[in-house]
């Protein structure tokens, strides 16, 4: 079930071809997102990617998320956004690198280390506690607080892309259990949850980071339509939920490395345990819906599992037993 515009590289070649002065070269398409349909090129000595979408909000918090650039928060430069060819597009330079998702095993210490360099680039985005949960489009001021966030996450609203998830996930009695449970742990676990407003990315793997060939940098954050401002516990929750999916994630143990980074005081991760645990089932719940809603049963199935095992294992320790 792909959402992605249908276009060939015919049609884009020739639209390039009216666009630039000098020639558009070294056209290709590349994997994009759910949304979107991505491609390079090449003009004159600069690089670039072209992504195709009916969604513009996305390309424009993309755009707006390039206030955020640091050296070890390289957000992609927008250099244009529009509509052509019966859709929306956006232009960014482009980077060079490859998924973290992709680390192997020896690449997780050195992968860690650049993680936590990129999580502690978004700790350190000023913030205030007036600052609206949902930082980009408009009538921020208007948004939910973190806990409403959070628990807004789960429900099926009508007018949202993906509505009608929550009649079809009761059909499913087993799965419909699971959630429940996870539904009911996490308004026990809210009230841990501060009202912080960290910058959180929302959606770190999944092809949205590149790290250098050996592991040592990030070179690249993009697709920021799930970002917020919120508990920066989240994008650990984020990375350590899928880990079973990504073993060189899982061995980069970015959770032990946030406990110990020098950025952060024992205020900061004060029921750390608890909030992280919250965030991972609500990403675990939130994506019940998603998987029901594109219809990946097999996913589906998966994440109740990793589920069950979350809620089995309970909140991580504050410490390493020794």
């Amino acid at each position: 079930m792909s959402q992605k515009p249908q276009l060939t590289i015919a049609q884009i070649a020739d639209w390039l071809a009216n666009r630039y002065d000098s020639a558009a070269t070294e056209l290709a398409p590349i994997s994009g997102g759910f949304w979107s349909a991505a491609y390079t090129f090449r003009t004159g000595d600069d690089d670039f990617v072209l992504r195709f979408s009916d969604m513009a909000d996305g390309f424009a918090i993309d755009a707006a998320a390039t206030q955020f650039t640091a050296p070890d928060l390289p957000v992609p430069e927008v250099i244009d956004v529009g509509e052509a060819l019966g859709h929306q597009y956006a232009i960014s330079r482009r980077h060079y690198g490859r998924f973290v998702e992709d680390a192997s095993l020896e690449d997780a210490e050195a992968v860690g280390r650049a993680m936590a360099r990129l999580l502690a680039a978004l700790r350190a985005v000023p913030s205030t506690p007036d600052h609206a949960v949902v930082w980009h489009g408009q009538d921020v001021a208007a948004g939910p607080n973190w806990r409403d966030f959070l628990r807004g996450g789960l429900i099926d609203k009508p007018d949202s892309t993906v509505s009608g998830w929550r009649e079809r996930l009761a059909e499913n009695r087993p799965i419909d259990a699971i959630f429940r449970v996870c539904e009911s742990r996490i308004e026990e676990l809210l009230p841990s949850c501060p009202e912080r407003r960290d910058l959180v990315h929302g959606d770190l793997l999944h092809q949205n980071v590149l790290i250098s060939k050996d592991g040592t940098s990030v070179t690249a954050v993009f697709s920021w339509k799930c970002s917020v401002r919120g508990d920066f516990l989240f994008d650990i929750a984020w990375c350590t939920f899928w880990g079973p999916w990504h073993p060189g994630i899982a061995a980069a143990d970015l959770w032990r490395r946030t406990l110990h980074a020098p950025d952060l005081s024992e205020t900061d991760l004060i029921d750390a345990p608890l909030r992280h645990h919250c965030y991972e089932l609500q990403i675990a719940a939130a994506h019940f819906g998603w998987n029901v809603w594109t219809g990946n049963d097999r996913d589906l199935a998966a994440v109740a599992e990793r589920a069950e095992s979350v809620l089995e294992r309970g909140p991580l320790p504050l410490r390493q037993s020794t």
